[in-house]
C-alpha cells in the first residue's frame, strides 16, 4: 500500500511547502504532489522539468448563438452575476464574470445559449532530482480548485503504484476550505505545520477539528518554535489537553530564507539547525510507517 502523507496547514506561510521541499529531499523512492494549485510554488525549490502535461476542464460556461439570438434580454435579466450584456442587439456574455448556472439557458425562449466545458487549468507530470512530481496551475479566476487537488492527487498515486514507490508527498492546500478538505480526503496522514502566533495557534484548532471530522490520522509540528517560546508553549498545552501528538519542532534558522531567496532547499546547509530538526522529523516519520 503506498503511504500519502500531507503536509497542511491551518493558515498560508507558516513553512508548509519549506518543510515539504526538505522531507522531499529525505524520501527515497517519492512521488511529490504540490497540491496547492491556487498559488503553487513547490516548483521553486525542485526545480521540475515538465515531460507530461494534461488540460483540467473544472466547469462550465454559457455561450451565445448569435443567429439564434433576437435580443430578447431576458437571460440578462434574470443572471443575477451581471454576466450577459446587450451589443448590437445580440446577448453577449463576459466568461470571467459567468458562473456557469446554466439559468439563462434555461430562460432563453430561443434556445440560442448552450453550456460548455471551459478549460480551467493544466496539471502536469515533471521529474525533479527527488524524483517524479505531480503540479498544477488554475487559471486566474477559475473555481474549483478541490477537483484539480483530486486530479493531482490521483495521478501522482497512480505514479507511485507503478513505480512500486512506497510514498506520497503532498504539499498541501493552506486553511480548511474545499482544496485542504480534497487534500487530506483519505490520506495515510497528516502533517500539520503551525507556528507560534496568536492566529496560528487558531488556525492549528480549527484544522485540527477539521482532521478529526475527516478521521484523518495527524500530527503537529511547530515551526520557527524559538521564535515565540510562550506561543510554542501554548501549543504544546493545546495537544496535549487534545490528545494530539507533536512530531517535532523546527527553530527559527535564518538559513531557511537564505535558502529559499536561492530557490534551494534548507538540507543543502548541513550548518543548520532547521535541517537537523527535519531530519528527527523524518525519522519520527520513517518508523512510524516502518519505513526504515
Amino acid at each position: 500500500m503506498v503511504i500519502q502523507i500531507a503536509i497542511v496547514s491551518g493558515k498560508g506561510g507558516t513553512g508548509k511547502t519549506t518543510l515539504s521541499g526538505a522531507l522531499a529531499e529525505l524520501f527515497e523512492n517519492v512521488v511529490i504532489a504540490d497540491c496547492d494549485v491556487d498559488a503553487p510554488n513547490l516548483h521553486l525549490l525542485l526545480n521540475p522539468s515538465v515531460i507530461e502535461e494534461y488540460e483540467y476542464h473544472g466547469g462550465r460556461k454559457a455561450h451565445v448563438t448569435p443567429e439564434k439570438c433576437d435580443g430578447c434580454a431576458i437571460c440578462a435579466q434574470h443572471c443575477r452575476f451581471d454576466a450577459i450584456s446587450l451589443v448590437n442587439e445580440r446577448a453577449e456574455i463576459d466568461e470571467y464574470a459567468c458562473e456557469g448556472c446554466g439559468v439563462c439557458k434555461l430562460v432563453c425562449p430561443k434556445d440560442a445559449i448552450v453550456l460548455h466545458e471551459t478549460l480551467s487549468g493544466m496539471f502536469f507530470v515533471s521529474k525533479t532530482h527527488v524524483g517524479p512530481m505531480v503540479h498544477a496551475r488554475l487559471k486566474p479566476g477559475e473555481e474549483n480548485s478541490g477537483k484539480l487537488v483530486a486530479e493531482v492527487r490521483k495521478k501522482a498515486l497512480d505514479i507511485a503504484e507503478k513505480r512500486k514507490y512506497p510514498v506520497v508527498l503532498i504539499d498541501g492546500a493552506p486553511g480548511i476550505g474545499c482544496p485542504a478538505i480534497s487534500t487530506v480526503t483519505g490520506v495515510t496522514y497528516a502533517l500539520v505545520v503551525a507556528e507560534p502566533t496568536n492566529s496560528g495557534i487558531h488556525d492549528l484548532m480549527r484544522i485540527v477539528e477539521m482532521l478529526r471530522h475527516l478521521r484523518r490520522d495527524f500530527g503537529v509540528v511547530v515551526n520557527r518554535s524559538t521564535l515565540d517560546l510562550p506561543n510554542t508553549t501554548k501549543i504544546h498545552e493545546y495537544c496535549r489537553s487534545e490528545d494530539v501528538e507533536i512530531i517535532g519542532e523546527i527553530p527559527h534558522d535564518p538559513l531557511v530564507m537564505r535558502a529559499t531567496e536561492e530557490g534551494k532547499s534548507v538540507m543543502i546547509y548541513k550548518e543548520s539547525a532547521a535541517a537537523e530538526a527535519i531530519k528527527k522529523i523524518h525519522r519520527v516519520l520513517m518508523k512510524k510507517f516502518n519505513l526504515d
